[in-house]
Formats: structure tokens, sequence, C-alpha cells
């Protein structure tokens, strides 16, 4: 079914392929741009704020975009902006063939602002568009193959395959990058569509229609405060995994790429096995196992003595991520009609993921804070082990209070 689905649909082969070469040019910079940043300071406040700066349109132009998205063709929305991606990746690459200096950390946290901004757009239409290129049968499988094709290309290949280009040059990946979009963006452009609904209302009309449904929708807002919390934390432990790495487990950029790598193992398996345990265990059992393997990854993290555990955790964490992409993704599309679908996943995602920032500059501070206490270890080792209590809280309200009705 799976292969079938890939074979017969023109369209989604188009956008498949686009997002693997999007997704492997994301995972050079996954590692890529905080060991830039780490080449520039060591200072873990700064090198949190560029992972935040990243983050920080999440909060502030999702709902925006989700106007734009439901107003636009969303085909050409995605193809332009990857073509801005890859110009503003280039940038950076101009900056990584410079001298590091501690001063350029924040002209790198701009354009990891802008890049962010322009991934608001790309990945909110990426998933609206979805629905009008696959039945809704086929949303579980799809959803499937494009998280694990994610996974595979943005976290297995792509970080180990920076850290070894990283030896040959720290602007290498960026300029592989820039190529990648490129590609990617031309071959969305050759998907094709019926024309689609407009929005006609005004601006904030149409925005104002997305919020009512959302706060109209209990099931659908607590999934997304859920999300929120637990993309707080993850982006917490995210942002200091690179000085985790290097500090207490003395790892080179090849070798912390290798871990990366194992970890997108984790988030190819939850993926492709997310529809198999739905009917196996069913939605809201899949949804606990998810939260408690976060727990379980976190506190091992946090916990390990050796390098070891670091991969065989991320495995852990990954995969039930990516089983709670898949189940909520999918019902998310199935449950907002489709005329709303870009308004309404937007604000999702402003909840969601505009708390990403606000993790990463909680992660840095955490260290900054206990670090003349504790030392330079024990601090870099307490946002793992506070985000693996955190989710044992999120595990009880989630028994407690959510619900995702008529998933089963």
């Amino acid at each position: 079914m799976a292969s079938a689905l890939f074979m017969r649909n023109r369209n989604y082969r188009l956008l498949f392929s686009a997002g693997a070469l999007t997704n492997l040019g994301d995972g050079l910079i996954l590692l890529a741009l905080p060991w830039l940043a780490t080449l520039m300071t060591r200072d873990p406040v700064a090198i949190g704020a560029v992972a935040a700066a990243g983050r920080v349109p999440w909060l502030l132009f999702a709902l925006p975009a989700g106007v734009i998205i439901d107003r636009s063709d969303q085909r050409k929305l995605i193809a332009r902006a990857d073509l801005l991606r890859a110009a503003i990746v280039f940038a950076i690459l101009l900056l990584a063939l410079n001298e590091p200096s501690a001063d350029a950390i924040w002209l790198l946290a701009g354009l990891a602002f802008l890049l962010g901004s322009a991934e608001v757009l790309r990945d909110n239409a990426a998933q609206t568009i979805l629905p009008s290129i696959v039945d809704k049968k086929d949303l579980e499988v799809a959803n499937g193959q494009l998280w694990g094709t994610e996974q595979l290309t943005g976290q297995f290949i792509g970080p180990p395959l920076a850290g070894v280009l990283i030896a040959t040059g720290i602007a290498v990946p960026f300029g592989i990058d820039v190529a990648m979009l490129v590609i990617a963006a031309g071959l969305v452009w050759l998907i094709t569509l019926p024309e689609q609904m407009r929005v006609p209302q005004s601006f904030i009309k149409a925005l104002l229609e997305g919020i009512t449904f959302m706060r109209g929708d209990r099931d659908l807002l607590r999934l997304a405060i859920v999300l929120g919390i637990a993309n707080f934390i993850a982006t917490a432990t995210i942002t200091l995994q690179v000085l985790f790495a290097q500090d207490v487990l003395g790892l080179s950029a090849a070798s912390y790429g290798m871990i990366l790598s194992v970890a997108a193992c984790g988030a190819i398996t939850g993926s492709l096995l997310a529809p198999r345990l739905t009917r196996m265990f069913g939605v809201q059992m899949c949804l606990y196992l998810s939260i408690a393997a976060w727990v379980i990854g976190y506190g091992s993290i946090g916990l390990s003595e050796t390098a070891i555990v670091m991969p065989i955790a991320l495995f852990v964490v990954m995969a039930g991520s990516m089983l709670w992409n898949v189940i909520t993704v999918s019902w998310r599309q199935r449950r907002i009609p489709s005329t709303l679908l870009g308004r309404v996943n937007s604000i999702y995602r402003f909840f969601g993921w505009g708390s990403m920032p606000l993790g990463a500059l909680a992660g840095g501070l955490i260290v900054a804070l206990f670090e003349d206490e504790w030392g330079r270890e024990m601090a870099l080792r307490a946002p793992f082990v506070l985000a693996s209590g955190a989710c044992v809280l999120l595990l009880i309200y989630a028994m407690c209070k959510l619900r995702l009705s008529g998933a089963e």
C-alpha cells in the first residue's frame, strides 16, 4: 500500500522528493549551524539565543501565516519559500567563510531568525497541501512516509555527513543545502492541482474565523497545549545537546553526527510503525506511550555516565516523538475543514512551536545559573533531568484530560 501510493500519485512523488531533498539539507544545517555557533563562542546563553532565534518566528508569524496559506496558491508558496531559504543559507555560508568571532554570533542569530521565518510558511503550507494531494484514507501512510523520510535524510544521513564535511570546511554543508533547496523548489513547482478555493474574507476576519474554530474544539486546543509544553521541554534539551556531547562526553563533530543518526533510526522506526501500533493498541494508548518514552529518554541522558547511553536514549525519545506526530497530524488533517486547514493548523503550531524559542533560552539559562555552584558537567545534565520530571507531569495530565475523540 505504501509503495503503491508513491507509484500511482505523481503529485505525491514530487512533494515527497522535494521534502527528501530539503530535509537532507536541513540535516546538514542541524549539525553545522550550532557547530558554527560553538566556533564563535562557548557561551551557552549565546548559543541558546541562536537556537531560539530560529524558533521565534513560530511565535510571531504562525497566526498570520495561516491566513496567507489559505489565501494563496500553496504550491507556489512552498516553492518560493524554499528559494528564499536558499538565499538565507547562502548568506550563512558567506559568514562561515570568515574568521569566527564572538561578535558574529548575533549576526548568525539574525540569519537564523530569517531562516525560521521562511520555514513557518513552508512547513505549514506543506502540511496543509497534503490532503489535496492524497486521499484521506492514505493520510497515515503518507504522513508516516514523509516523517520517516524526514528523519532518514534530516537526522540519519544529514548530521553524520555534515560531521564529515565540516572536517573539510565549516562552509561546505551550507553550500550543499543551498543546492538542495533550489532543486526542491523546482520539483514543487511541477505539482499540478485543481484551482484551490480562496478565503474571501478580510485578513482579520479570516484570522478570527480560524481562532473561533480552535477555541470551540476542546480536544484540539488541549492537544496544542500539550504539544507546546512537550516542545518547550524538547528544545531546552536539544539546545544543549551539542555542548553536552562536547564538554561532558568529549565527542568530535563526526561522533556527534553518528549519535544523531541513531536518534534518527528511532524516529524512522516510530514513524513507520505508527499506523500498525495505532491499530494494535489504539490512539490513546500510543499517545501515552509517546510521552512515557520522553520520560525514560531524557532521564537516561541526564543520569548517564557513558557515551553509549545518549544514542540509545535519543532513539527512544525520537521513536516516541514520531509516533506522536503521525497520530496527531493525521487526526488534525481529517478533523479540520479544508477551507480552514491552513489557519487552524497555524494556530495549533503557534501553541505547539511558539514555545520552542522559550525552551531554547530556558536551557541555556539553566546551565548558566547552575554552572558556578554545581560545575559545568552537572549544569549540563540539569536540563535533561528536569525535562524527565516535567514529562512525568505531562503524562499525568494527558491521561486525565487528553482525548482524541473520533480517532479510533
